[in-house]
Order: C-alpha cells, then structure tokens, then sequence
C-alpha cells in the first residue's frame, strides 16, 4: 500500500484545478492510499473525488484571527494530532507557499514539492526533501499533474479527468427544467462584469425561453443578484446554496456562465458547458477547463462584450454536457504569453519566463 498525503489548501479554484491530479494519482499508483489536507470550506470538494480515501480538514484562515484562544489551541492540537496519524510514502505541497511547505512538515513522511525556479513562494523550495522542475509557462492542472507523476514517478497520462460523478438534483426552490447559471460573484472587485451586461444577458436568455438562476454567497452578493432578477423576466435568486448543492445545481444546467471564479471551475469539474469572463487575468494560466464546451474570453482589463459572451452562450447551450476524461488543448506558445505573469501581481518575482 502506498499512502500519499496531498497538500492542496485553497482557494476553492485551485482545490478543483487539483482534481485531474488526484484522478492520475489513485489511476496509476496501484493500491493507493490517498489524504488531502484542505481549508475545512472546500472539504466537500475534496469528498466529491472517489479516489480520496481521507481528506483532512483545517482551519487556519480562522485560526489566525485568534491564534491565543481556546478554542483555537483545542482545534489546533486536535488537527496536529490527526495528520501525524499516519506515516505517508510521499507529502505532496502541491500550493507552493510556506505555510504549505510548513503544514507539510506536520506530516510525517518525505515531502515532495517545486524546485526554487518553479515554486510561487521560492524560500518554499528549502522545506522540501525532494524538488521537481514544472513550467511555469503551462496551466496550472498541468503543473499539479507534472508535480503529481514525478512525485510518484509515473508517466504522465495524455488524458485529464476531474474524476468526480456528480448528477443535477432535485429543488426545494422553483426552477426552470431548461436554465442558464450566471455566477456573477466574485470577491475581487476587478473580476466582477458589470451588472447591466448581466441584465441583458438575462434578457436575452428570457426571450429563448431560458431561466437564468443567479447564485449568491453574501449581502452584497445577494443584492445583485435581487437587483438582475427583479430586470429580467424568468430570472431566478435561488437560497444560499453549498457547494454540494451548487455543484448539482451547476450539474443540471444548460449553460453556465461565469467570472473568474471557483464556481466556474466546478461548473466545467461537474461536466456544464461554460462561458468564462476574464476581466483582471490570464486565462492561459488559471482558466476554465473540462471536458464540455468551454470559451474563456476576455482579460485584463478587456472584459468581453455582452454579443461577445451571448454567442458564446450559443455555442455552450448547443453542446451539452459531458463528463469523464478529455484531452487537453495545446499550451499556448511562448510568443503567445510573452510578458505575462504566473502569478499573482503581489509576487513580482514570480514571472512566466524563468530559466
């Protein structure tokens, strides 16, 4: 038996961009054991994976807010305790920070992660036992998965698959039996497209005889989506939803479309046809995926047109949805990304072109 601890934390896109990682590791490692140490909100996204046997829940986003508290060191304590449990063949810190790397080190067993030239955070790269060269240049499934294969040394397979088996679900609330999702939420107001694009996208929807149902996950967030219901005929404001209800809810659409957000990547994780709008970064790094329909359109500071986004929309609603493994897209060439960061702007030395 292998046992394999995964380091993925957040945020809730990059826990789904893990996925097809986890679906190689438990595919090509024979009896595998496989634990994934997460952010306790994207739990549930880990246990939609049949292939993980474990997933290891935490709280540190809420365990700095109050790191002297009692119940902070109750919990703390009871999270060391549960991830030394085990001893693992290989810790994969497949985020690439310092406090992974150092999560990681929690853990008992040799751990695996980027080399100085490939990690986010590069001081990361000194906790590591064993380091492996990735592009930073190719999307990030790609870099977990390349992470993933040396870390274990398998090849890596040329097909991708999220391996989650999700299927649409029945609504407490009214909905339509044809719909469209727009997830217009987003926690970065640069992402955000404006709220008369929604308004006319879900215009046009209507005039198709399409539902638009418009998800929300705070105050703000539930405003809007009042303000888009209450100006477009057959547009829907469904409860607070979670993500298991989110993701049958996703499952079960027609079209989704969507800003740069995790959402989005589960829409494309459950099989949804997806149309992605770019407004403040790079879809050749980080965007949408899958084995449906899928058009990112936009960037940094060239957000798309509402005709632009609806012809999309077309094509998605024509496609239908499909799930299981696919075979990814080429990578863009260098002459195609040239300039463009890997990461974050908050990590200056974090750029595409690194020898």
């Amino acid at each position: 038996m292998t046992r394999v601890l995964l380091v993925k934390t957040s945020s809730l896109g990059d826990v789904i961009h893990c996925l097809p990682a986890v679906s190689d590791i438990v595919r090509n490692t024979p009896d595998v054991k496989l634990h994934w140490l997460v952010e306790a909100p994207f739990a549930e996204i880990c246990a939609l994976h049949p292939g993980v046997s474990r997933v290891i829940p935490m709280r540190l986003r809420q365990w700095r807010k109050a790191p002297f508290a009692e119940g902070t060191r109750t919990e703390v304590t009871a999270f060391v305790k549960e991830i030394r449990r085990a001893r693992y063949d290989r810790v994969i810190d497949a985020q690439g920070l310092i406090r992974t790397a150092a999560l990681a080190h929690l853990a008992r067993g040799p751990i695996c992660g980027y080399d100085a030239a490939s990690v986010r955070e590069p001081p990361a790269a000194m906790l590591y036992a064993r380091r492996y060269p990735v592009s930073v240049t190719i999307h990030a499934v790609e870099r977990m998965r390349s992470l993933a294969a040396q870390s274990l040394g398998y090849a890596l397979p040329d097909e991708l698959d999220y391996g989650v088996d999700v299927e649409p679900g029945e609504r407490p609330w009214p909905a339509a039996d044809r719909y469209i999702v727009g997830l217009h939420a987003t926690a970065r107001p640069d992402k955000r497209w404006p709220e008369a694009a929604w308004v006319e996208l879900a215009q046009r929807a209507a005039a198709q005889g399409l539902a638009v149902v418009l998800p929300w996950g705070d105050e703000p967030e539930r405003a809007r989506s009042e303000r888009i219901a209450a100006a477009a005929p057959n547009a829907i404001m469904p409860p607070k939803l979670g993500f298991g209800e989110m993701a049958r809810l996703l499952a079960g659409a027609a079209a989704v479309v969507g800003v740069d957000t995790g959402l989005t990547h589960l829409a494309s994780a459950v099989g949804a046809p997806v149309v992605a709008i770019y407004a403040a970064s790079w879809s050749e790094f980080n965007g949408v995926v899958g084995p449906a329909f899928v058009a990112n359109l936009g960037g940094p500071g060239a957000a798309p047109s509402v005709d632009e986004v609806w012809e999309s929309t077309q094509r998605a609603l024509s496609s239908g949805r499909r799930t299981g493994p696919w075979r990814a897209p080429p990578a863009p060439t260098e002459a195609a990304i040239a300039g463009r960061r890997r990461f974050r702007p908050s990590n200056s030395r974090a750029v595409v072109h690194r020898s």
